[in-house]
């Protein structure tokens, strides 16, 4: 049997809204709310001011280049794929762009849109691209002044083996990994 869901129906309703903060990159709110169930709730949202962006650059040899950097929330040194902020309002492939050459030193000639994605959409409404690069040609890195980067170029399969030992959390870098391996049959 087939579970279809409807998709036009709203099962909440939205009593109000009340700003809880603002600030360049994020805007919180609290709505009061009646749930699915038909209760009185609150409900937070996070909407973001940017799309989430992360690219995986793989060169001819099969190797990935991964940032490493602290994460402020986590208090955490990860290693990522490039990723960054992109303007609503421009391209996000323009953006991604930027981001690979900043924070890898790295300009590819080959790109492919891997996957769309809410980030986290049970409390915002952030959305995602995730990109392959390819065809890659070296340039000098030129991170924002808040970003201590480290490079770190290795083949997939050891990028992949750090995502199977849980040392690569990060939920773009996942998904980028994941679906690579699926497209490019690593």
């Amino acid at each position: 049997n087939k579970i279809i869901m409807s998709q036009n129906k709203q099962p909440w309703k939205t009593l109000s809204k009340k700003i809880i903060y603002d600030n360049p990159w994020i805007h919180v709110e609290e709505h009061d709310v009646i749930n699915p169930g038909g209760h009185a709730a609150i409900y937070g949202v996070v909407q973001f001011k940017n799309y989430a962006l992360g690219v995986i650059p793989i060169d001819n040899e099969g190797n990935v280049y991964l940032i490493g950097q602290h994460r402020y929330p986590f208090n955490e040194y990860t290693w990522e794929i490039p990723e960054g902020g992109g303007n609503k309002n421009e391209d996000p492939l323009f953006n991604i762009k930027r981001e690979l050459r900043e924070e890898a030193g790295l300009i590819a000639d080959t790109w492919t849109l891997l996957q769309e994605i809410h980030v986290s959409n049970s409390v915002s409404d952030e959305y995602g691209y995730i990109y392959l690069a390819q065809n890659l040609t070296p340039c000098d890195p030129d991170p924002d002044d808040d970003e201590d980067l480290k490079i770190l170029k290795i083949p997939f399969a050891e990028a992949y083996q750090m995502l199977e030992d849980g040392k690569i959390k990060d939920s773009l870098t996942v998904i980028a990994l994941l679906k690579a391996k699926i497209v490019l049959g690593l």
